[in-house]
């Protein structure tokens, strides 16, 4: 595999540790794709003012439709989150009772100084449309308004204002309303604009106004190997739409592209007139087996001469095309760019770092920061649950699993947490994960194991098995298809002396598999490699909308009642370090990151 060294973190061709190198507004730039790594499907973009702002789709995840700023198109910063308190959507997070449901692809605008983004949130038996707005991105999560509703009965909303002024919506069909952004109100019947060069599920639809011109672009042929953008103009804004006769305009479908999936995409410009795209596309290569990551954000110069159709460059892992912006990492706000390390050690008066995300809006005091560091209050069920169960709906993760994590942003990489866990009753655990959904994850675990006794007498007995408890670190995986066989390992004794921590470790040594160990915080040469499990266990699957989190968890098996688990199984965590180590742009190459401690 051919090895491509930078100085920096990923796409930092242009960092600020490298202004000096920056190309001129003259010259064309490389960059790599993906510019968004990591789970970021459906991205919507816009630029104003010399920065440019991304949204993309979170599905049940929570908080939710986060907000990335950039000056230069490569350095990412999550600025805030548009979903991020209960209260903006009452109960919708904990009836969702699928692993795919939730905030499908938003669109995210603005106009007259204030950002809209428009989505619509998925339950089982009904759709909730919402608009969001905030005058500034980047005052944090706070800055978002409680949403209007409006009935929403096709998902992908797009948010248009025509030259009247008047504010429309159009959805998967293609259909075209008028709403009312005050109220939610759309006018009836919808209009059918276009259905599409034939392609299933024509959705995604963003229209554009160019050149006396209604551009109309779309997906086509679902989010998988077929996936592609096709474009009609129509001199009216509700037709009739006349298809461009070089469709799609963008597509690696039939190919042998690393890139894959290619689809769903937005177009803006940048301050100089340019035009870019982004869309969506899986690393994953025409195989389609092996992609954690899911569906990531990627971006491609746009060629639109005037009263022209548009053209498209197609996806690769190594784009050249118009100058990008200068080179800046200078944007407000206390998140963190996408593609830096992680390096929280959750000290008390600190808030839980942006880009950390649940499954589910998580119940109230679930997790916080203590003077012991991250403090995580287990759930009844564990990782898995019992999904979608009637019977124990309480156990069904629907009212918040306790788990933390955040997205896997890089081909090649290594967590690790420092874990303080001192369980009183059997099967109390804690430990680290690779989560796709609640049915497709890998775990390492530090457990309590039940003990066994011979003894008929029952003190006797009682007596012998809380003798007889182990602490133990568990290793267990489920998802598509062959999981590794589980694995227990005894905990040595002396780790835990003096109420020390255990260092537990997710690698991804290379693109296919994860490496799980342990070791104690204060003598990590002692570690322990307790199980390796396929990357293909988390891609796709349940989980095809979603891509991977890498994070930790805290659960007692099913003791306890109702949601509540007993008393004495609190986990907390310090030293949480994430670190990218290389990605992967093609099927021979990676981009090997610069070492972070």
């Amino acid at each position: 595999m051919k090895l491509l060294s930078l100085p920096s973190a990923f796409l930092a061709l242009f960092a600020s540790t490298a202004l000096s190198l920056a190309p001129t507004r003259s010259e064309n730039s490389t960059y790599y794709n993906p510019v968004l790594p990591g789970w970021h499907s459906d991205p919507s973009c816009t630029q104003v003012d010399g920065t440019f702002f991304c949204v993309t789709s979170t599905f049940i995840t929570f908080p939710g439709l986060p907000v990335y700023a950039s000056r230069d198109l490569v350095n990412w910063k999550l600025v805030s989150h548009v979903w991020n308190r209960e209260s903006q959507l009452p109960g919708a997070s904990w009836n969702t009772t699928g692993q795919q449901q939730g905030m499908y692809a938003a669109t995210l605008r603005h106009r007259d100084g204030e950002f809209f983004v428009i989505c619509e949130y998925l339950l089982a038996d009904e759709n909730i449309g919402v608009v969001f707005r905030s005058a500034d991105p980047f005052g944090g999560d706070a800055v978002w308004s409680d949403p209007v509703v409006f009935r929403a009965d096709k998902i992908d909303p797009d948010l248009f204002w025509d030259d009247d002024g008047k504010s429309y919506v159009a959805t998967q069909g293609i259909i075209l309303q008028e709403i009312n952004l005050e109220t939610g109100e759309l006018s009836q019947p919808p209009v059918s604009l276009w259905n599409g060069t034939g392609g299933v599920w024509p959705e995604g639809p963003h229209l554009y106004r160019k050149d006396g011109w209604y551009y109309l672009m779309i997906a086509e042929g679902g989010t998988e190997l077929d996936h592609s953008i096709t474009i009609a103009r129509s001199r009216s804004l509700t037709g009739p739409y006349e298809a461009y006769e070089n469709n799609p305009i963008l597509t690696n479908r039939g190919t042998d592209e690393y890139f894959q999936t290619v689809g769903h995409g937005d177009l803006f410009q940048d301050a100089d007139g340019n035009w870019w795209g982004m869309s969506l596309a899986t690393r994953c290569g025409p195989e389609y087996e092996i992609y954690p990551m899911g569906r990531e954000a990627v971006l491609f110069p746009v060629t639109w001469d005037e009263g022209e159709w548009p053209v498209l460059q197609p996806v690769r892992g190594e784009m050249s095309g118009w100058a990008l912006p200068p080179a800046s990492r200078d944007i407000p706000g206390n998140g963190p760019f996408n593609s830096d390390p992680d390096k929280y050690d959750f000290e008390e008066g600190t808030s839980i770092p942006r880009n950390l995300v649940h499954w589910r809006v998580p119940r109230d005091g679930a997790f916080s920061v203590t003077p012991n560091g991250l403090q995580i209050i287990p759930s009844r069920n564990d990782l898995t649950g019992t999904p979608y169960s009637e019977t124990t709906p309480e156990l069904s993760g629907q009212q918040g699993l306790s788990f933390i994590g955040r997205r896997q942003t890089d081909t090649l990489f290594t967590f690790t947490v420092d874990l303080t866990f001192h369980p009183q009753q059997a099967g109390q655990e804690a430990g680290v994960t690779v989560f796709l959904t609640q049915v497709d994850h890998i775990d390492l675990g530090v457990v309590l194991l039940p003990g066994t006794s011979n003894s008929s007498c029952a003190s006797q007995q009682k007596r012998e098995i809380a003798e007889a408890q182990q602490l133990a670190l568990r290793f267990r995986a489920e998802g598509t298809g062959t999981p590794p066989e589980p694995q227990t390992v005894a905990v040595p004794k002396g780790w835990l002396d003096d109420g020390g921590a255990i260092r537990l470790s997710i690698e991804a040594a290379n693109a296919t598999h994860y490496n799980l160990a342990a070791m104690p915080a204060a003598n990590p040469v002692a570690r322990i490699h307790v199980g390796t499990a396929s990357a293909g266990l988390v891609s796709g699957g349940n989980g095809s909308f979603v891509g991977s989190l890498v994070g930790a968890y805290a659960t007692c098996n099913g003791a306890g009642a109702g949601v509540e688990c007993p008393e004495d199984g609190n986990a907390y965590l310090n030293r949480w370090r994430y670190s990218g180590v290389g990605q992967d742009v093609s099927e021979t190459e990676v981009v090997k990151e610069a070492s972070s401690s």
